[in-house]
């Protein structure tokens, strides 16, 4: 679990319902059925339109990756699993891996890994699996593009509703209850559009886009690493080239531990 993500949505949030409340105001005031199916139903409807199937899909399914880390996301370990099975691969050979593929971490590595005990060309390994993670890396950023999208809508949307509830003021000037109720409904939906737009979707669609840049940065160390196996470079020098690749996360943990 992401605590990063669930405190920074409780800050916001909060912070925002804590001021109102510090200022006299009440929940029931933000509370409107109308605004929000306006402002939601309007939203949903202009992603819907504006992407695919495929892509929706993809991108529902990223929503966890906002709070949860993706299986075998941890580069420390997968830098050391490579070093290990170059080291074996130098001391005995490249077959010997077979048996460490379970052990492995990560299943993108297994996989390149099955491509290079069969003995597979590291140029045509290379062409295959660079192509394989640009591909997948176009459909995640696709995916992850629903949020940024959705984040782009809710504020138009909901000057959208705050113009309908002028609307519905202006045909009501002389009924009291009708005049405040559509004056609610416009206030209250700006604050969803914006609020949602700058508290939620922009930053679960950023989050999103972090944690699919890091799987393709370590898929990338993987190829890398496994092409330098076959080519038959020193473990040492495979190590070296391979914590280019964790020097933002090692310096993040010397940071948490300072």
């Amino acid at each position: 679990m992401d605590i990063i993500t669930l405190l920074g949505l409780f800050v916001g949030i909060g912070g925002i319902i804590g001021g109102m409340l510090f200022e006299g105001g009440h929940l029931g005031s933000v509370v409107q059925g109308a605004a929000a199916v306006i402002v939601f139903g309007g939203t949903a409807g202009a992603v819907l339109v504006g992407t695919t199937r495929e892509d929706l899909k993809t991108g529902l399914r990223l929503l966890k990756w906002a709070f949860f880390e993706p299986q075998g996301d941890d580069p420390a370990r997968i830098v050391g699993e490579v070093i290990e099975a170059a080291q074996v691969a130098r001391k005995d050979s490249i077959l010997a891996l077979e048996r460490r593929l379970n052990g492995f971490s990560n299943p993108f590595m297994q996989n390149v890994f099955r491509f290079v005990i069969d003995g597979v060309e590291p140029n045509t390994l290379r062409d295959i699996f660079e192509a394989e993670i640009a591909m997948e890396e176009e459909a995640l950023n696709a995916g992850a593009k629903i949020w940024m999208d959705a984040g782009g809508f809710a504020p138009t949307i909901g000057i959208i509703g705050a113009v309908l509830g002028l609307i519905h003021v202006m045909q009501n000037v002389s009924d009291t209850s009708a005049l405040a109720g559509g004056i609610a409904v416009a206030f209250v939906a700006t604050v969803y559009g914006v609020g949602s737009a700058n508290l939620v979707f922009l930053p679960i669609g950023n989050k999103i886009k972090r944690r699919i840049q890091k799987q393709i940065e370590i898929k990338t160390m993987v190829l890398e690493g496994a092409v330098g196996i076959m080519d038959g470079m020193n473990p040492f020098i495979i190590e070296e080239k391979l914590r280019a690749f964790t020097r933002g996360d090692e310096g993040s943990e010397r940071a948490k531990a300072a």
